[in-house]
C-alpha cells in the first residue's frame, strides 16, 4: 500500500512537470507585444508643450524638402535645434493669438485648402491622395495651413497695420538710389551669427569663431543652405537664407559696399552689425530697370447696383433704357450724373486716366475693346451692372509714379520685416521656455 503511494506520488508529480512545460512551450510560442516607445516633452512653451513626436514629424516633413532640393542635410541635432526653435517661436505667437481672440473658421480653412488644390491643378480627392502618397496625413495639413493662416494674419494685425510711410522717407529712398553708383539688382543670400545686447566678450568671440567656422565651410565648397542650416540664426535659415532680388537701394551701405565689386557666386568677408556677424553670397546680378511706358484710358462709365431692392432683371431693364437715351444723342455726363451710382457720379461718370489693372478684370476686358467714343453694352461685374465710354487714349512714362509706388512698397517691406523680428523676439523673451531636448541624448 505503501509501495502503491509512492508510485501515484511519481506520476502526480511527472504530469504536474510535464503540464508546466506545456505551459511553458505556449508562453514561449505566443508572439509578444511590440514595446513602443512613449512620447515624451521637449519643450514647455508657457501652459503649452511641444512633443517629441511633433518635433520628429517636422524633422521628417523638413528632412523630405531638402532632399527634393537637393540640399545636403546638416547633423541631425543641429537640424533639430534649428527646427525646434522655429517651432518654438511659432508656438509663442500662436498662443498669443489664441489669448487675443484670433480665429480661423473651418469654412474659410476648407476654401483655402480647396485653391491650394486648384493651384496644383487637383480636385480634392486627387490632392488629398497626393498628400497621403507622400505621408502626409491630411488631418494633420488642415491644421498647419489653420495655423499659417493665423500667423500671417497675426503679423498683419500687430505689425504690418502699424507700419506707416511717409512722403519723406519715399523722397530720401529715391535720393539714396539715384546717388548710388550703380543700378544694379543683386540676388542674395544670408547667414546671420546673431549676438545679443548683453553678450560678453568671451560670447561674441565664441560667435565670431562661429562665423569662421560657417565662411571656412562656404569656402571649401559646401553648400550655402547646408551651411545655413546648420550655423544661421536668421528667420529664413532653413531656406537656405535666401534673400531674393535687392535694389541697391534696399541694401543697408554696410552688405552694400561689400557686394557692389562681387560677381555671382562670390562671398562676403564676415560683416559686423550691432545684429550681429554676416556673410553674404551673390547668387546672380543684373542691370537696372528700364523706362515703364504704360497705355491709359480715359474712360467714364454708368453704375447700377444689384440689392435687395434693385435686382438683375431692374438693372438690366434701368440700363436698356439708359443705352436707349444714349443711342437717342443724350449727354453721357448728364445721365451718369442722374442714374449713377457710383462715387463718380457728380464728375459724370469719369473715372480718369486708368492704368492697366487699376479696374476689375470684367471691366477692364470690354474698355479695352472699345476706340475713342464707343459706348458699351451693359456689363456685368461684382459692383453691379455699367455702362461704359472710352473718351481717349495715351501711352504715358510712369517711370516717377511706379519707382514712388515701388519705393513704398520696399520701404514698407522693410519696416515691417524689421518690426516683425524685433515684435517675435519680445513676445518669445515674455514667454516661459524650459528645453528638454538634450535629454534625449
Amino acid at each position: 500500500m505503501n509501495k502503491m503511494h509512492l508510485i501515484k506520488q511519481h506520476l502526480y508529480l511527472a504530469s504536474f512537470m510535464m503540464f508546466g512545460v506545456f505551459l511553458s512551450f505556449l508562453a514561449d510560442a505566443e508572439p509578444q507585444p511590440e514595446i513602443q516607445k512613449m512620447d515624451r516633452i521637449i519643450a514647455i512653451v508657457d501652459q503649452g508643450v511641444i512633443t517629441e513626436n511633433e518635433l520628429s514629424e517636422k524633422v521628417r516633413t523638413v528632412t523630405a524638402q531638402f532632399q527634393k532640393q537637393g540640399t545636403e542635410l546638416p547633423p541631425p541635432d543641429v537640424l533639430e535645434k534649428q527646427i525646434l526653435e522655429r517651432m518654438i517661436n511659432d508656438r509663442v505667437q500662436l498662443q498669443y493669438a489664441a489669448q487675443t481672440g484670433l480665429r480661423v473658421d473651418d469654412t474659410q480653412l476648407d476654401k483655402t485648402i480647396e485653391r491650394i488644390a486648384e493651384q496644383n491643378k487637383m480636385d480634392m480627392p486627387t490632392f488629398k491622395k497626393e498628400l497621403a502618397d507622400d505621408g502626409i496625413v491630411f488631418r494633420k495639413f488642415r491644421e498647419d495651413i489653420r495655423n499659417e493662416i493665423l500667423l500671417a494674419r497675426l503679423r498683419e494685425r500687430e505689425v504690418e497695420n502699424k507700419i506707416n510711410v511717409t512722403e519723406s522717407e519715399i523722397d530720401n529712398f529715391l535720393t539714396s538710389q539715384s546717388t548710388n553708383q550703380s543700378n544694379d539688382e543683386y540676388e542674395l543670400s544670408h547667414i546671420l551669427i546673431r549676438t545679443k545686447e548683453d553678450s560678453s566678450p568671451s560670447d561674441i568671440q565664441k560667435l565670431r569663431e562661429k562665423a569662421e567656422e560657417a565662411l571656412k565651410e562656404l569656402q571649401s565648397g559646401k553648400d550655402f543652405a547646408q551651411v545655413s542650416a546648420s550655423l544661421s540664426d536668421a528667420p529664413n535659415a532653413l531656406e537656405g537664407g535666401k534673400l531674393g532680388w535687392k535694389t541697391a537701394a534696399q541694401i543697408p551701405s554696410l552688405f552694400l559696399d561689400a557686394v557692389k565689386t562681387l560677381n555671382p557666386g562670390d562671398l562676403t568677408p564676415i560683416l559686423r552689425s550691432p545684429n550681429g556677424f554676416h556673410i553674404l553670397k551673390v547668387t546672380d546680378r543684373r542691370g537696372g530697370s528700364s523706362p515703364l511706358v504704360v497705355g491709359q484710358t480715359h474712360v467714364r462709365h454708368i453704375l447700377i447696383k444689384l440689392s435687395e431692392i434693385v435686382s438683375e432683371k431692374d438693372a438690366i431693364t434701368r440700363m436698356d433704357r439708359i443705352l436707349e437715351r444714349l443711342d437717342n444723342g443724350e449727354n453721357f455726363a448728364d445721365l451718369a450724373k442722374q442714374y449713377s451710382e457710383d462715387g463718380s457720379a457728380s464728375n459724370g461718370g469719369d473715372l480718369g486716366w486708368v492704368n492697366p489693372g487699376e479696374t476689375v478684370p470684367e471691366f477692364e476686358k470690354v474698355m479695352n475693346s472699345l476706340k475713342p467714343g464707343d459706348v458699351s453694352v451693359p456689363v456685368k461685374t461684382p459692383f453691379g451692372y455699367h455702362i461704359i465710354q472710352v473718351i481717349e487714349r495715351r501711352s504715358q512714362d510712369m517711370t516717377k509714379e511706379s519707382a514712388r509706388m515701388k519705393a513704398r512698397q520696399e520701404i514698407r517691406a522693410r519696416k515691417s520685416d524689421e518690426a516683425y523680428q524685433d515684435w517675435v523676439r519680445q513676445l518669445r523673451d515674455q514667454a516661459f521656455v524650459e528645453l528638454h531636448l538634450e535629454d534625449k541624448y
